[in-house]
């Protein structure tokens, strides 16, 4: 497939992209100098005419992966897929504990009140998190294309629909906890005896089927029933894992996804200033095409793709900056944030000695970086001696 290159002028503005030919050619000669190896970007370091082509972007939103794609009226200039990342709820959480640790063990903890109110407009962190890499991943494209069109996929779901189909009418307003509490709901849904070994007249605890460890919400739909023997032997394991797959069936999808693209949707299409389409549009022109369900082809329908060369798609994987809970359990001091962030991080690709390696980590206050090879085999040694080929 066709991989472009990306060429800035020498005010560092985006032009129009060229073929590896020609970008050879300019770096050869000296007309160019290479700013990044991936996307692989050229700067000219002489003045030149500025003619741009008309750029359309289409953004295929998501919860874990981001399609995007931007094409002219002949080829596509370039695509991708992003995954974002899924541990930042996580982390929040051990963030959390680590605090309310940390001021535990301080010899005088001054009142806390419930004073704290949240601004107009405000989200969820994990929500912000994914709001974030919309935006960020648009502003990054920006500065590689002339972009002045972009397009963006809103889907609107419906919860209620997902999880019952055939819901009508008054159901809407009552939901499946209408006149019951939590406790009392599952003893009736589930013949007040533990879900697992069947045992009666014994003290009953709430479970999840899919652990909250492991993606698990608090729905109804994913809370069962067991005895206290049944719910220390399964642990960490889901219902399908411990022998009870028929139970486990019983656990209607998450809807985290749904909730969270419902709560940014607007908010993306209007800080981009983008056009919206919707995913019947998509999925019908993407028929009409011939092409498979992937984001890649998602995002060429949503910019208007026909009959355009398409050209190598990309694909991105989020990684964390830093770790933000270093020398966590010293009494009466704050963790040590490292704020600077180091010339290497986890995943890149350098070359040491002639060879290919990735990235595990840096230490000795990011002098010394860890390596390791296709074979899993690792490597430390001064950064100076490697040098950093993909971000």
């Amino acid at each position: 497939m066709r991989v472009p290159i990306y060429v800035l002028n020498i005010r560092g503005q985006p032009l129009m992209p060229t073929t590896q030919r020609t970008g050879k050619k300019l770096l050869q000669e000296g007309k160019a100098k290479v700013v990044q190896r991936c996307p692989f970007t050229i700067q000219l370091t002489y003045a030149t005419g500025e003619t741009k082509q008309p750029i359309k972007l289409g953004v295929d939103l998501g919860y874990t992966n981001i399609g995007f794609s931007a094409k002219t009226d002949k080829l596509e200039v370039i695509s991708g897929t992003l995954t974002l990342r899924q541990d930042v709820s996580k982390k929040l959480e051990e963030k959390r504990m680590y605090r309310r640790t940390r001021r535990s063990r301080l010899e005088y903890r001054p009142p806390r009140f419930n004073n704290r109110t949240r601004p107009e407009g405000w989200l969820a962190p994990s929500i912000q998190h994914r709001h974030d890499s919309h935006i960020r991943l648009v502003e990054k494209l920006e500065t590689l294309l002339p972009i002045p069109f972009k397009k963006v996929e809103v889907a609107n779901f419906d919860a209620q629909k997902m999880q019952n189909p055939e819901i009508t009418g008054v159901e809407y307003q009552q939901g499946t906890l209408q006149g019951y509490e939590v406790k009392e709901y599952l003893l009736d849904k589930w013949g007040r005896k533990c879900a697992y070994c069947g045992k009666t007249n014994v003290p009953l605890e709430v479970e999840h089927i899919v652990p909250k460890s492991r993606g698990g919400t608090d729905r109804v739909s994913n809370l069962t029933l067991s005895c206290r023997n049944c719910n220390l032997k399964k642990g960490d394991k889901t219902a399908e894992e411990f022998g009870y797959p028929h139970i486990q069936q019983q656990a209607r999808q998450p809807l985290k996804a749904p909730a969270c693209l419902n709560n940014i949707r607007w908010r993306i299409v209007e800080q981009l200033d983008a056009e919206h389409t919707y995913g019947y549009v998509t999925k019908y022109e993407r028929n009409k095409l011939g092409l498979e369900k992937s984001h890649v082809n998602d995002a060429f329908v949503i910019a208007g793709g026909k009959n355009q060369e398409r050209c190598r798609p990309y694909e991105v994987i989020q990684v964390r900056r830093n770790n933000r809970s270093l020398q966590k359990n010293r009494k009466g001091f704050k963790p040590s944030i490292r704020r600077q962030r180091y010339q290497l991080q986890p995943h890149d690709v350098v070359t040491y000695n002639g060879k290919l390696y990735k990235v595990k980590g840096v230490f000795n206050y990011g002098t010394w970086v860890r390596l390791s090879d296709s074979n899993g085999a690792g490597v430390n040694t001064n950064i100076k001696n490697v040098e950093l080929l993909k971000y």
